[in-house]
């Protein structure tokens, strides 16, 4: 509970973060946590899959803005994630944004790694 630690992004050569229990358990305070780290692979991980999906659609999108909110707590660990995308994708209908965004949620390589934790999903064009 008191103990701290660091993470190295090592192919990217990006840095190195400070990481505690605080970080993760209560206020950051400069830190990450495996939970913020899980948040942004999602997000990114859902935005290309997204991306590529209305491309090869041809409806390319012109702005992806993805957020993923990962709820822990402690005791039961990672209990939810919440995805949330606002998308400019010109000549694209609201009802085919929401499903291409549901295949990517339920396609892209960290969903499918996350099986088994609740995802949930808001998406809109805007």
């Amino acid at each position: 509970m008191g103990g701290q630690g660091t993470v190295s992004l090592d192919s990217s050569g990006l840095g190195t973060y400070d990481v505690t229990w605080a970080s993760r358990a209560e206020d950051p305070n400069g830190r990450t946590s495996p939970e913020e780290l899980i948040a942004a692979a999602h997000s990114t991980c859902f935005s290309m899959a997204l991306s590529h999906g209305l491309a090869g659609a041809g409806t390319p999108p012109e702005k992806v803005d993805t957020k993923a909110d990962v709820t822990f707590q402690p005791g039961e660990g990672i209990t939810g994630i919440h995805l949330t995308v606002r998308a400019s994708v010109p000549g694209l209908s609201a009802a085919d944004f929401e499903q291409a965004a549901q295949n990517a949620k339920e396609n892209c390589p960290v969903s499918k790694a996350l099986t088994g934790t609740k995802i949930t999903l808001d998406a809109a064009l805007v």
